[in-house]
């Protein structure tokens, strides 16, 4: 079997010799070199190239954002970023994803040794979705204006025909430019929507505020007791769950605490259950790239209490583990390109009020 070939650049020699040694310790993985620097990186690519590159966001010479960019523009090659999680950085580190990056692996300013030791599962996880990446899916997402989908809608007096529809989306690995698209391509009369995006804490906060800077709809990190309102997108919290609650007609969400559900806090699944017992024949969900199966079974309950599913195609996927996992288990009934989603989204909101 091929090993995948890494290159680790970041300019902490303890973080260069952690992280070669936990990822040269797994049989599918061979680091190639760790380097200090992205010019020193660019010098060992010009003889061998990566699959795969671990990349730190501060560096001297030539920061992390810079080489990404760079990269990407000249020979597009799977990234994770191992950055430091402090509120300052969360920014940066979005705009990594932004730029083409597919993970993230955070890491703390104190015990770093240990913390990279006990995320060494995670780390090893990260570079083989990576190396499995379809970047190509990246560089053909091109963003466009609602008028693509749907022409200018009057909004009087349609506001209230929404509010009982609701739209639970569901996504991971590849899905932070996933969600910009989609979400970027809708006009304010749009069903109320909530969204799962695996990501760490702190991150979600600025995550949702890029996001709202740059939708025509109003973004935002989920708190308890926000309602779900037609224009509006809901992110979960990174650290916790979210779910789906009804209040006669109108519904809200609830930010809880709680383990690990499908290896990850938030779940797609928890809220996709809670979809399904709050919400039934009144919502639609949707399943995006990302690795694993999170998602896959409160897909199927959505589907079964009555609710419309879809799945990104694999065509369209960073990473086709999460829908074709969805697909599996007959919880999709049909699967749809990323650029086509929003344009779903508008006709499910355009449809007759169910029940």
């Amino acid at each position: 079997m091929t090993r995948i070939k890494v290159m680790v650049v970041d300019d902490s020699a303890v973080v260069r010799q952690v992280v070669s040694g936990l990822l040269q310790a797994d049989p599918g993985i061979e680091v190639l070199c760790a380097v200090a620097d992205p010019l020193l990186a660019m010098a060992r690519m010009q003889t061998q190239w990566p699959d795969v590159i671990v990349l730190d966001i501060e560096m001297p010479r030539m920061d992390g954002l810079t080489f990404l960019r760079k990269l990407m523009a000249e020979r597009p090659t799977p990234v994770v970023i191992c950055s430091t999680l402090t509120e300052a950085g969360a920014q940066t580190s979005l705009a990594a994803l932004s730029a083409g990056a597919v993970a993230i692996i955070t890491k703390p300013k104190l015990g770093l040794k240990q913390f990279l030791s006990d995320a060494a599962d995670d780390l090893i996880n990260a570079v083989r979705a990576a190396a499995r990446a379809n970047l190509r899916s990246l560089q053909a997402a091109a963003r466009h204006s609602a008028d693509v989908i749907l022409p200018a809608a009057d909004t009087r007096g349609a506001l209230l025909q929404t509010t009982e529809r609701v739209v639970a989306i569901g996504t991971s690995t590849g899905g932070t430019q996933a969600l910009e698209l989609v979400l970027g391509a809708l006009p304010r009369l749009c069903p109320g929507i909530v969204v799962v995006q695996h990501m760490p804490e702190k991150f979600t906060r600025e995550f949702a505020n890029r996001l709202d800077r740059q939708c025509e709809i109003t973004v935002k990190e989920a708190q308890t007791h926000d309602r779900v309102l037609p224009g509006q997108a809901l992110i979960a919290q990174g650290g916790a769950h979210l779910l789906l609650r009804r209040d006669g007609a109108q519904y809200f969400v609830e930010v809880v605490p709680g383990p690990l559900v499908s290896r990850h806090r938030p779940s797609v699944d928890v809220l996709f259950r809670s979809v399904a017992r709050s919400a039934g024949p009144n919502a639609l969900g949707i399943i995006m790239t990302g690795m694993g199966d999170d998602g896959a079974c409160g897909l199927l309950e959505m589907r079964q209490a009555g609710a419309r599913t879809l799945a990104q195609d694999e065509e369209s996927c960073v990473v086709y583990g999460m829908p074709h996992e969805a697909v599996k288990r007959g919880a999709v009934e049909r699967q749809v390109p990323l650029r086509g989603i929003a344009r779903e989204i508008m006709l499910y909101g355009g449809a007759a009020p169910a029940g």
